[in-house]
C-alpha cells in the first residue's frame, strides 16, 4: 500500500495489526493521510507493510512480537526514527499520535500542535482509549465471549457503553461539520469508528444515537475509512449484523481462543 506524505524522511513502516476495531484505527490513519494526493509527483512515497496478527493462535505472545510490544497486543508499529534508527509504538492513541506528528504536515487529520483545537483531538482520542474501547471491549466479553451468562456484567458494561455513547450523541449533536473536533475528521473520529461500527456485537443498539449513527454512515463514505476498513482483514461487521446465526457462531468460536488466550495468562 502507497501513501504520499510531506517531509523528506525516508520511513520504514510496518504495521502489526489484526481486524478488530483498535486494528484498523492504523491503517484508515495511514490511508487517510494518503488518500487522493498520489498526483503530487514531486513528493515521495510513504510505503507501509502489514503483518496480519492471528490471534487465534496467540501469535501476539510470541516473543518476537513481545519485543515490539512488551504488553503483547495489536495494533503495533516499527519505523524508521529521525535517527535512523528503529523505533517501535505501541497502543494505538500513541500509534496515531506519532503519525500526524512525524507525517501530517499539512494538518488533512489534525491541528496545528499547541493549537486549542489540537488539544480537543487529544481529549477526545484518550475518552476513547480509557472510555469507550475497554467498556465496549468488556460488554464484548461478558455479551459474546464469557463461558457463562452473567447478566450483571452484561448489564454494567452495557449501560456504561451507552452512557459513553451518549456523551458522544451530545458533542455530535452541538457539531456543525458532522465530527467530533472542529471541521475536519481527525484522529479522534478515526479512533472512536471501528467501535461504534461494531457496536452491535456489544448488544448496542445504535439507533438510539441518531447523530452518532449518521456520523458513523458519514465517515464510512470517507474513501480512505473504507479502505482502511478492510486491512489487514476484510471487515465482516456488516455481515455479522445482518446474519444472527453466522454471528452466534462466529462468537462460539473467537470465545474459545479468547478463553484460551486467558488461561495462558493466568499461567504466567
Amino acid at each position: 500500500m502507497a501513501v504520499v506524505f510531506d517531509t523528506e524522511r525516508v520511513p520504514d513502516i510496518t504495521l502489526f495489526s489484526s481486524g478488530t476495531p483498535n486494528g484498523i484505527k492504523i491503517p484508515i490513519t495511514l490511508e487517510e493521510l494518503g488518500h487522493d494526493r498520489s498526483d503530487t509527483a514531486a513528493m515521495p512515497r510513504l510505503t507501509y507493510k502489514t503483518v496480519k496478527i492471528d490471534m487465534a493462535k496467540n501469535t501476539q505472545k510470541e516473543p518476537w512480537f513481545l519485543e515490539i510490544n512488551p504488553n503483547g497486543r495489536i495494533p503495533a508499529l516499527t519505523d524508521t526514527f529521525s535517527d535512523g534508527e528503529q523505533i517501535r509504538l505501541f497502543e494505538s492513541g500513541s500509534i496515531m499520535q506519532y503519525l500526524v506528528e512525524q507525517y501530517d504536515t499539512k494538518h488533512l487529520i489534525s491541528y496545528p500542535k499547541g493549537s486549542r483545537l489540537s488539544y480537543e483531538v487529544n481529549n477526545w482520542l484518550f475518552f476513547m482509549n480509557a472510555g469507550v474501547g475497554p467498556m465496549q471491549g468488556q460488554a464484548n466479553h461478558f455479551h459474546r465471549y464469557a463461558p457463562e451468562k452473567i447478566q450483571y456484567g452484561i448489564d454494567r458494561y452495557q449501560n456504561e457503553t451507552r452512557r459513553l455513547y451518549n456523551v458522544l450523541e451530545k458533542q455530535l449533536e452541538k457539531s456543525t461539520s458532522g465530527y467530533l473536533v472542529g471541521s475536519k475528521c481527525t484522529i479522534a473520529d478515526i479512533a472512536h469508528w471501528g467501535w461504534v461500527h461494531a457496536a452491535f456485537w456489544a448488544g448496542i443498539d445504535v439507533d438510539e444515537f441518531p447523530h452518532l449513527k449518521a456520523w458513523e454512515a458519514k465517515m464510512l463514505e470517507r474513501p480512505a475509512v473504507n479502505k482502511g476498513r478492510n486491512i489487514p482483514d476484510r471487515d465482516r461487521m456488516p455481515e455479522l449484523a445482518a446474519n444472527k446465526e453466522l454471528a452466534e457462531s462466529s462468537a462460539r468460536e473467537s470465545s474459545r481462543w479468547v478463553m484460551k488466550g486467558q488461561e495462558a495468562d493466568a499461567k504466567k
